[in-house]
């Protein structure tokens, strides 16, 4: 890569470490630029995966307050999430790459749905939480055990807006207060990634200066996340996330 294209991936590595702490959506920033400088499909997303556990663990680090007193929780959502993310990094290693060209578009189709209808569906959960008097089980009951390892399957395979999936689920199914269940979600999300970063570390094709310059910038962005993202404006951060995404497609159906 050219120096223009290492600070290319690195700035898109700091925009991804943010976003996943406060939205969830960052790969839709990492893996059309790793498409636009010529890497295939799946080891772009391999490698993107890798790159962004430690931005991960920054903002899980960062959101540390809001995780007071949820420990039983996140070992059993967590468990959930570890054999997703395991089925759906080896569902990415095992099926044809031809496959993951196919699938991956409507991934990311979904995944920018889920982006653009994500306030309708914050401010559904508000209601349904202010119109249900009904006690509700302490960590989701088993529907969300089931769907956060269905989550974990779909971020193990590709994982853009797998936290925006996530925070949805868990605002459903979980009477708790948005900001610690945001908490839980960037903890979820970093086992869906670390497991399928060791997975693809031991058997599959990683470019490894890609993955230092996103893990590098990614850091610097989950701090920020953490920090400084929630006083960004959501529409204008929505509407760059489908930009992008609607990139990623077109390059994905005429590469």
């Amino acid at each position: 890569m050219t120096w223009l294209e290492m600070l290319a991936v690195f700035g898109a590595g700091i925009a991804a470490g943010g976003i996943n702490t406060v939205v969830g959506s960052g790969t839709l920033i990492t893996f059309p630029v790793l498409l636009a400088f010529g890497l295939s499909p799946v080891t772009a997303n391999v490698s993107n995966t890798i790159g962004l556990v430690p931005g991960s663990i920054s903002g899980a680090i960062g959101y540390r307050r809001e995780l007071a007193g949820q420990r039983a929780r996140l070992v059993r959502l967590g468990s959930a999430s570890l054999l997703g993310g395991t089925t759906g990094a080896v569902l990415l290693l095992v099926l044809p790459a031809e496959a993951f060209k196919t699938i991956v578009p409507v991934l990311i189709i979904l995944a920018l749905v889920l982006v653009v209808v994500q306030p309708r569906l914050a401010r559904w959960v508000k209601r349904r939480r202010e119109g249900d008097g009904a006690p509700a089980p302490a960590h989701g009951g088993p529907i969300l055990l089931v769907t956060v390892f269905a989550a974990g399957v779909y971020g193990g395979y590709f994982g853009a807006a797998q936290g925006v999936l996530l925070l949805g689920l868990l605002g459903v199914f979980v009477h708790e207060d948005l900001q610690r269940l945001n908490a839980v979600k960037n903890v979820l999300a970093l086992l869906v990634n670390g497991v399928s970063a060791a997975i693809f570390i031991a058997v599959a094709e990683v470019d490894w200066p890609v993955v230092a310059l996103i893990a590098v910038g990614a850091i610097i962005g989950g701090q920020l996340g953490a920090t400084v993202g929630r006083r960004l404006p959501p529409t204008a951060l929505r509407a760059v996330i489908v930009v992008v995404g609607v990139i990623a497609v077109i390059r994905l159906l005429t590469s």
